[in-house]
């Protein structure tokens, strides 16, 4: 406990106006402010005081895959083209941030896809790659899981021959409490599709070093 501040007084700190921000924005706000006070500071002091309405804005912008999903996957849906393509496609080192579950702190870094389109030679636009690996990062994570969710959603949308996802990643909770091992990264790879082609695909994908 900061014990220059035992004698914190009643707040005089009040909430964003409702009709000017989200109920969701609007309760978190008093709930981070709590959390400040618990800490032992003063929420009402100058540098603080605006920061429960900060800080509730860039929660719901780091979660708002939980809100977004159903829009992203039905912008996915109508950016598939038949090409007649017939090899692999890869898209490499998509950079994401994530907050894990167990502490709340950020993970982040690097997902590379590739796959091997259906016989009709079924594609995606590029961009949505992005926005998929985007829309199930911007939530509460787990590497293991979120390789899994964007497995899942790639698969469904293309139903290719095909697909590899690799996810590198360095994870706050390990760099900045706990055992603190600052150059540690965590590797996750999943495969679906015809085992024949696994090495091919594979082999398509890269990652930063």
């Amino acid at each position: 406990m900061n014990t220059r501040n035992k004698n914190i007084k009643p707040s005089k700190f009040v909430l964003p106006k409702k009709n000017n921000v989200s109920s969701y924005e609007y309760e978190l706000s008093g709930n981070i402010r709590n959390i400040i006070q618990h800490l032992g500071e003063d929420a009402n002091r100058e540098g603080l005081v605006k920061t429960p309405e900060r800080y509730a804005k860039a929660l719901l912008y780091l979660t708002s895959g939980y809100r977004n999903e159903k829009s992203v996957l039905e912008d996915c849906a109508n950016a598939i083209f038949d090409e007649k393509v017939t090899s692999v496609v890869a898209v490499n080192n998509i950079e994401f941030h994530s907050l894990c579950e167990h502490h709340l702190l950020p993970f982040y870094g690097h997902v590379s896809i590739a796959f091997l389109p259906d016989k009709n030679g079924k594609i995606l636009g590029l961009s949505k790659f992005a926005r998929l690996v985007d829309v199930y990062s911007r939530r509460l994570q787990v590497q293991e899981r979120l390789i899994q969710d964007i497995m899942s959603a790639t698969w469904k949308l293309l139903k290719p021959q095909g697909i590899a996802i690799r996810i590198e990643a360095q994870h706050m909770c390990m760099m900045i409490r706990g055992v603190e091992k600052q150059f540690s990264k965590t590797a996750t790879y999943s495969y679906r599709g015809q085992s024949k082609f696994e090495q091919t695909i594979k082999g398509e994908l890269k990652y930063e070093k």
